[in-house]
């Protein structure tokens, strides 16, 4: 297990300025999201010659692209948007073995039409869920095409809003196209009394006895006791007990810092690389 980053940390003027700012932290992971090449992150298409270009760089600096961010609301209360959110899907996923990165990342949505990342109370109603179920087939006869795995992420705001609703949906799709970012600070809700912060250990438990097989890619945030989530190293969550877990369900890819500036990335990075060091899986002297 490795630190990696989110190549979007870093704001350069071009690709390479980026790649060159992850590397030149020792950091040989990222997770790539399109706007770093100037297109939106879910681009109406990506020319071939610019999907060359960045597996090229990447290659020449030896930097794994981990996963790219194929994020677009799946449940929005507006069919078209879904349906334009999975055409977008499609040309990302159909981009994946020119970029050199066989993981798409999504997220399950909302009801808000605004913000897929902000709550809407009807993301827990049936017809929510049934959307859910739609888009997520759909997105896997787009993967199961294109030759990459898609994974999602429980996040409080969201339909899978928790581990359980993460549980449910891969029993529901019964797909190895589908599989699980796990990120720990996403899985407490300080409103919620049975996963607040003080019952870490059960809520971490629960996650990993039911998505730890299913993890494809780890990210590596912080929260704080206000339930907000801020820089690795700045916050509460326990990460000894967080990369137990993750070592026990044999989880070795990297750990994807986000949610950070790029002024905090030097002592996040000090920060993993010790909890690593405990925890007897880091690669330090592998990775310089």
């Amino acid at each position: 297990m490795r630190p990696g980053i989110f190549a979007k940390t870093f704001s350069r003027p071009s690709l390479e300025a980026v790649f060159d700012a992850v590397v030149g932290h020792g950091i040989r992971e990222t997770q790539f999201n399109m706007s770093v090449a100037g297109l939106p992150s879910m681009p109406e298409e990506i020319d071939p010659t610019l999907a060359d270009r960045i597996r090229r760089a990447s290659a020449t600096r030896n930097l794994t692209l981990a996963a790219v961010s194929g994020t677009f609301n799946m449940i929005h209360p507006s069919v078209e948007v879904r349906r334009d959110g999975l055409r977008r899907l499609r040309v990302l996923a159909d981009a994946c073995e020119r970029l050199g990165t066989p993981v798409v990342t999504l997220c399950t949505g909302t009801r808000d039409a605004e913000d897929m990342w902000s709550y809407h109370p009807n993301n827990a109603t049936p017809e929510a869920w049934r959307d859910l179920l739609a888009s997520t087939g759909k997105a896997l006869e787009i993967a199961e095409e294109s030759g990459v795995v898609l994974a999602f992420e429980p996040e409080i705001n969201n339909v899978v809003d928790s581990a359980e609703k993460g549980r449910r949906l891969l029993d529901e799709v019964r797909s190895p196209r589908l599989g699980v970012i796990m990120d720990a600070a996403n899985l407490f809700d300080q409103e919620d009394p049975s996963r607040d912060l003080s019952r870490s250990g059960e809520v971490l438990g629960e996650a990993f006895d039911l998505l730890g097989e299913d993890v494809v890619i780890a990210h590596a945030k912080d929260v704080n006791e206000s339930g907000e989530a801020v820089a690795p190293g700045k916050g509460v969550l326990d990460y000894e007990l967080y990369l137990k877990h993750l070592v026990e369900a044999g989880y070795d890819g990297p750990l994807i810092m986000h949610g950070l500036g790029d002024e905090e990335v030097g002592k996040s990075l000090a920060f993993l690389e010790a909890k690593l060091v405990v925890a007897g899986v880091a690669e330090r002297e592998a990775r310089r």
